[in-house]
């Protein structure tokens, strides 16, 4: 159910899920932080005081690095971090637990393929990709402990995975869409330019980090023009360095991290250890996201 409220500063109309309720947002018009009411037409609680448009806010450098540790070292922090080692471990050890159900008959017997490994590693990364977007949206909105984990019955976290997974394919697809524009193109020609192969590739994923925090705070995939994008990247781009390159490390990391697949011991464990630190970054990295919208949310055109 939708709730409708005022805005505390300067009473534009806002509307919000009631699943939000209690959580911070933000203005779109004006820019102040409140508290979201748990009731329709209830006021606001503001959070924050309206910062001037146009100037970012000191501190960035040092909340990302420095103030970033306490995401494992405060006690709030271990349901969050529990569930996303649970997650994890659930896509490390059951990927490959693809199984096949033979049905016998008179004549032949029929092998029905069940991909339960794909399914539930599917799975696990829409529930982190989900989580991964209440953190910058958390974050961006001066929260500094992990967002609660909350995701309903059975069936409200079947949506919420399916959820997850199609706007990180939207995400992915906006931000790579001058690259597979060039596959087709090249696969039409049979034409090959390695050089602008990895310049849209790289260039996409430089622009994934703006395009994740367009959508977890946005809430609108409209929003993922590429001139709110670039400019953004543009006017912000030393400090937006730091969730790229973060985001950039968390990538090359997960490469080189397999899924059990009835190893050894310890290249099980390495591959494990391989697996956790890639959300360890991951996590820093969502962080940074968020808090590039708290310093300089004035260089966005949205």
């Amino acid at each position: 159910m939708t709730i409708q409220f005022n805005c505390p500063n300067c009473d534009a109309v806002i509307a919000f899920d009631d699943k939000h309720c209690g959580k911070h947002a933000r203005c779109y018009t004006c820019g102040q932080g409140f508290i979201i009411p748990f009731k329709d037409g209830d006021k606001a609680k503001k959070v924050k005081p309206t910062e001037e448009k146009g100037e970012s806010l000191p501190g960035f450098y040092r909340a990302v690095f420095v103030d970033n540790r306490q995401l494992f070292t405060t006690p709030r922090n271990v349901t969050g971090l529990v569930f996303i080692a649970t997650a994890v471990c659930c896509k490390f050890f059951v990927a490959g637990r693809n199984y096949t159900l033979t049905i016998p008959g008179a004549a032949y017997t029929v092998d029905l393929p069940l991909p339960i490994g794909h399914v539930l590693h599917a799975a696990a990364w829409g529930f982190l990709f989900w989580y991964y977007m209440e953190i910058v949206y958390s974050t961006a909105f001066d929260r500094e402990d992990l967002p609660d984990v909350v995701v309903g019955g059975p069936r409200g976290f079947v949506r919420l995975i399916v959820r997850s997974i199609y706007t990180f394919f939207i995400v992915l697809l906006a931000v790579e869409l001058p690259l597979l524009i060039y596959l087709a193109t090249s696969a039409i020609t049979n034409v090959e330019w390695p050089v602008l192969f990895y310049v849209f590739l790289f260039g996409g994923l430089f622009l994934l980090p703006m395009a994740i925090l367009t959508v977890a705070v946005g809430k609108d995939l409209t929003l993922l023009r590429p001139d709110y994008l670039v400019a953004a990247i543009l006017r912000g781009f030393r400090p937006y360095l730091a969730p790229a390159v973060l985001l950039g490390a968390a990538g090359a990391i997960q490469t080189q991290a397999n899924q059990y697949s009835n190893q050894g011991f310890a290249v099980a464990a390495w591959h494990l250890l391989l697996n956790l630190t890639v959300q360890v970054v991951i996590l820093i990295a969502m962080r940074s996201i968020g808090l590039f919208y708290r310093h300089y949310s004035c260089y966005l055109q949205w």
